[in-house]
C-alpha cells in the first residue's frame, strides 16, 4: 500500500517537475545538473564552514592542499610541505596559477587569506583556525617558499588546508563583503557564472585552469529540499544526480528502472551531547550511563532510519586519527538503566529538554522523538524542542543546551580537532560546538598533551586514549549512528559518478559517456 501511495505522489509531482524545470542543462552532452538538499548560503569561501557550502566552493576555489576522491591529502596550490617544528610549516607554492580574473597567484594571496580568516562573521567562520596562525613569511626572499608559524601547536594544520580556500588579495580588498558573497573569484577548475540563491548555481569550466581542464563544461546545482519533489526530478531525468536520497523513499528510488542508487557508509556520526553542570542529574556518571543504556539504537536504525545507518560507539569514523576499534557501545538494557537511576537518587526519573534541528540531518526530528519515547520508559520525562537549523545552531554556539542532538564528521580526519570543537571545555579557541558547556579537566589535559607530540604514531595513540576515556569512562557524549550517504544517478546519460567520503560534489571528478 505504501508503494502504491508513493507511486501516485510521484506521478503527480512528476508532471509539475516537467513543467517547472527550465534550465535544460541535463540535456547537453557536456553539461550536468545535480540536485542537493542543502543549498549554498554564500559565495564567500570563508563565510560558511558547513560541508554543504565547502563542497560547492571547492569547485571554484582551491586550498594549498587538496583531498582526492579517496580522502588522501595531495598537492594543490602548494606542491609540497613539511613540518619543521611544532609551530612551523613550510610550503612550496605552485607557479603559473591564475585567478579567474587573470591575476597571478602569489604568496601574498596566501598571507592575505590566512589573515582574513581571523575576521569575524560574515567575513569568516574559521576564527579559531585563523586565530592559531601567527605569521606567514617568505623564506630567504623566495616568493615561492613560505613559512607559516602558528601561535600554538596545531598538529592537524596541514590536514585542514584543503578546505581553507585561497582568495585573490587585490580584488577581494577592493570589493564589499556583499559583492564577495555574490561573485566569487578563485583559481579552481570551474568559474562562477550565475547564482539565484535558493534556486540554482551555474558554473562553467575554467579553460585556463593550471591542471587538467574538466570535460564537463557547464554545471548546475539545484537545491530541492522537499523529498518527493527531489525524487521526481531524478526519475524524470531533469537532474543527473540526486544527493541524499530520502531514506523513506529509498525503495521507490532504487526500484525505478531509469535510476541507479549508489550508497557508501557516511563519515558523519549522529550523537547526543549532554552537560555536566554541578548539581544537574547528568553530572552523575550513573545517570549518563543509564540514559545511554535506555536508548535502543537498533530500533532507531530499523524503524526511523529504515535500515540506512550503522551503529556508532564513538564520534570519529575509521579513517580519522584517534579512532579506536576496541570501543564498544553500551548494551541496550532498560532494566539496568532503572537501577543506575535509582542508585543516583533518581528512582522516579527527572525532567530534561532535548533540543535538536528538524532540517539538518537525516530524520533528525524523528530521531529526537524516538529517543524521548525510549527514555520515558525508564522514567525520564523529555520535553522535545526541535527547530530549524538556523535557530538551533546559534543556541549551540551559546552553549546553553542541556541535552541536544547533533552530527559531525571531521574534514581534517583528526579527532584532536573534533575534540577541540565538540567536547573540550569552552574557552577561547576551544569548545565552539560544545552546546551544553560540558567540561572535564582530565580529558582537556589529554588533548593538550597530544598537541605537543610531533611523532604521528605516538600522537595517534594518545588520541585513541582520549577517545576511549571520553566514550567509555566519562560518557562525554551518547553516540547513536553513522549515517549512510545515498545518491541517485539517472541512467540515460552515461554519467560516471563515484561518491566522495566528505559528501562534496566536485564536477572535475564526474564524466559523461553518452
Amino acid at each position: 500500500m505504501r508503494r502504491i501511495r508513493s507511486t501516485i505522489i510521484l506521478i503527480v509531482i512528476l508532471g509539475l517537475i516537467l513543467t517547472t524545470f527550465t534550465s535544460g542543462l541535463a540535456a547537453a552532452k557536456d553539461s550536468i545538473n545535480v540536485a542537493v538538499g542543502s543549498p549554498p548560503q554564500t559565495m564567500n569561501p570563508h563565510g560558511s564552514d558547513s560541508d554543504a557550502n565547502l563542497g560547492i566552493m571547492a569547485n571554484i576555489f582551491e586550498g594549498l592542499l587538496y583531498r582526492d576522491i579517496e580522502g588522501h591529502l595531495v598537492p594543490g596550490l602548494a606542491t609540497s610541505y613539511e613540518r619543521l617544528d611544532d609551530l612551523t610549516w613550510r610550503f612550496t607554492l605552485r607557479q603559473g596559477v591564475k585567478f579567474h580574473n587573470g591575476n597571478d597567484f602569489t604568496w601574498e594571496d596566501v598571507k592575505y587569506t590566512f589573515n582574513r580568516l581571523k575576521e569575524p562573521y560574515p567575513v569568516s567562520e574559521f576564527l579559531a583556525f585563523g586565530g592559531s596562525i601567527e605569521s606567514v613569511e617568505m623564506v630567504d626572499g623566495d616568493p615561492w617558499t613560505i613559512d607559516v608559524k602558528t601561535r600554538i601547536s596545531v598538529p592537524y594544520f596541514a590536514d585542514n588546508l584543503h578546505q581553507v580556500f585561497i582568495m585573490d588579495k587585490e580584488s577581494t580588498e577592493s570589493r564589499s563583503i556583499g559583492d564577495i558573497g555574490q561573485n566569487p573569484i578563485g583559481t579552481g577548475p570551474y568559474k562562477f557564472a550565475e547564482w539565484v540563491k535558493g534556486s540554482y548555481l551555474k558554473l562553467t569550466a575554467n579553460e585556463d585552469y593550471w591542471g587538467e581542464v574538466p570535460p564537463i563544461k557547464n554545471a548546475e546545482i539545484t537545491p530541492i529540499t522537499e523529498p518527493s519533489t527531489r525524487l521526481a526530478a531524478i526519475v524524470s531525468g531533469q537532474v543527473d544526480i540526486l544527493q541524499d536520497v530520502p531514506v523513506e523513499l529509498f525503495d521507490t528510488v532504487a526500484g525505478h528502472e531509469d535510476v541507479e542508487v549508489v550508497t557508501i557508509p557516511a563519515r558523519r556520526a549522529i550523537y547526543l551531547g549532554l552537560g555536566n553542570k554541578k548539581g544537574s542529574p547528568t553530572s552523575d556518571i550513573r545517570v549518563r550511563k543509564a540514559m545511554y543504556m535506555a536508548i535502543d539504537e537498533e530500533e532507531i536504525i530499523e524503524k526511523v532510519m529504515f535500515g540506512h545507518a550503522f551503529p556508532a560507539a564513538q564520534i570519529p569514523d575509521e579513517p580519522t586519527v584517534g579512532y579506536d576499534s576496541s570501543i564498544r557501545r553500551f548494551p541496550y538494557d532498560p532494566e539496568r538503566a532503572k537501577v543506575l537511576l535509582a542508585e543516583a537518587g533518581y528512582a522516579d526519573g527527572f525532567k530534561i529538554t532535548l533540543t535538536g534541528p528538524n532540517d539538518r540531518y537525516v530524520r533528525d526530528a524523528q530521531i529526537c522523538e524516538a529517543v524521548a519515547k525510549q527514555l520515558s520508559k525508564v522514567g525520564i520525562e523529555v520535553e522535545l524542542d526541535t527547530k530549524p537549523k538556523a535557530v538551533f545552531f546559534p543556541e549551540v554556539d551559546e552553549h546553553i543546551l542541556d541535552f541536544y542532538l547533533i552530527g559531525w564528521f571531521d574534514g581534517t580526519y583528526d579527532f584532536g580537532r573534533s575534540f577541540t570543537k565538540l567536547i573540550h571545555s569552552v574557552e577561547e579557541g576551544y569548545g565552539g560546538l560544545n552546546g551544553s558547556d560540558y567540561s572535564d579537566a582530565t580529558l582537556d589535559k589529554l588533548l593538550e598533551e597530544s598537541e605537543e607530540i610531533i611523532d604521528p604514531a605516538e600522537r595517534a595513540a594518545k588520541l585513541q586514549l582520549l577517545n576511549r576515556i571520553a566514550m567509555e569512562e566519562k560518557i562525554a557524549a551518547i553516540t547513536l549512528h553513522y549515517q549512510e550517504d545515498a545518491y541517485a544517478v539517472y541512467k540515460g546519460r552515461g554519467v560516471e559518478f563515484t561518491p566522495r567520503a566528505d559528501t562534496w560534489i566536485l564536477f572535475r571528478e564526474i564524466s559523461i559517456n553518452e
